[in-house]
């Protein structure tokens, strides 16, 4: 009940992509839900679409997220990244928790390629680029964010409909349909 329509949209996008990644070939029978720690005032907009995505793929797939990186941006159903608000100040405040901590060169921010356009940073974010001491990577869609994120390939389905072994959306279809049969032995089962 925290949230406002422009995230209960987002949430819905969220769910479509999905459902168009993986439902088309197997029945999803799962519940999801994800929790903003600490937030106890309205939460709204679609900025976190990606970092939702990210979040559910991660725990599905038992892969971790780089917590190095820190990521916004919309997604429409196809997984496309929209454009977001506040890009400026989204790189400048991870970069002055980076530059607090340490930076090692290592941490980063994805933004919507759209973005690029938009950013007027600080002369201070621009020099820790230019020295490789922070990253901003700007994708055009959810897979090169989640490849940044998780370290691990994404492939597209075959002309199968199948997805490359080991790769992350196979690894996350091979959990799926191992939930799928646990569900069904335990409906065939009942205690």
């Amino acid at each position: 009940g925290l949230s406002g329509s422009s995230h209960n949209k987002g949430v819905l996008i969220i769910s479509g992509y999905i459902k168009e990644l993986f439902g088309k070939h197997i029945p999803l029978n799962f519940n999801a839900s994800l929790v903003f720690e600490q937030g106890y005032g309205m939460i709204d907009g679609d900025s976190a679409s990606v970092s939702e995505i990210a979040a559910l793929i991660s725990c599905l797939s038992e892969i971790p997220i780089n917590q190095q990186y820190a990521v916004t941006g919309s997604v429409n159903q196809k997984g496309d990244i929209q454009p977001i608000g506040g890009v400026n100040e989204k790189i400048e405040g991870f970069f002055d928790i980076c530059r607090i901590k340490g930076l090692t060169g290592k941490q980063a921010v994805i933004i919507p390629f759209q973005n690029k356009q938009d950013l007027m940073l600080k002369d201070e974010v621009i020099d820790a680029v230019k020295q490789n001491k922070f990253n901003i990577y700007e994708v055009y869609n959810i897979e090169q964010a989640l490849e940044l994120l998780m370290g691990v390939k994404v492939s597209k389905r075959d002309a199968k409909g199948k997805f490359e072994k080991d790769t992350l959306f196979y690894i996350v279809e091979q959990k799926l349909i191992e939930m799928q049969k646990k569900a069904k032995q335990s409906n065939t089962n009942p205690k």
